[in-house]
């Protein structure tokens, strides 16, 4: 594991994996857990009469749990990439550019593999 491109200490990257490995494991055990809601949900309503506006109130929670389900997958994605780049020896660095992300960037979302700038354009071109 090579720190010396990015300016990071092989610590820091130390510390960093074991937030991502953290932070994948609470997206996906989230995720589940809307499932596992789901299907109670269901399981629990399932003989009631049917009513139209629950038909209604479903179709706006299927669309939230949609967004949500998509923010996750992008999350993961991240997360997944921001590991390789560990085993790579390229943390720290943009994907894109190649500059180094800020610290503090790091420091507070460890899935980070774009500078600010980068990622504003990325989520603007979606």
């Amino acid at each position: 594991m090579s720190s010396q491109q990015s300016g990071l200490s092989d610590e820091y990257i130390v510390e960093q994996r074991e937030r991502l490995l953290a932070l994948k494991r609470d997206v996906l055990g989230g995720e589940q857990g809307n499932i596992t809601r789901e299907r109670r949900f269901q399981e629990e309503r399932g003989s009631e009469a049917h009513e139209y506006e629950d038909d209604a109130q479903r179709m706006e929670q299927d669309i939230t749990n949609q967004a949500l389900r998509d923010v996750n997958d992008r999350r993961i994605g991240d997360i997944q990439r921001a590991l390789e780049k560990i085993d790579e020896g390229t943390y720290g660095l943009s994907d894109q550019s190649g500059t180094p992300i800020p610290k503090a960037r790091l420091d507070a979302m460890p899935e980070a593999i774009f500078t600010v700038e980068e990622q504003e354009k990325r989520e603007a071109g979606r």
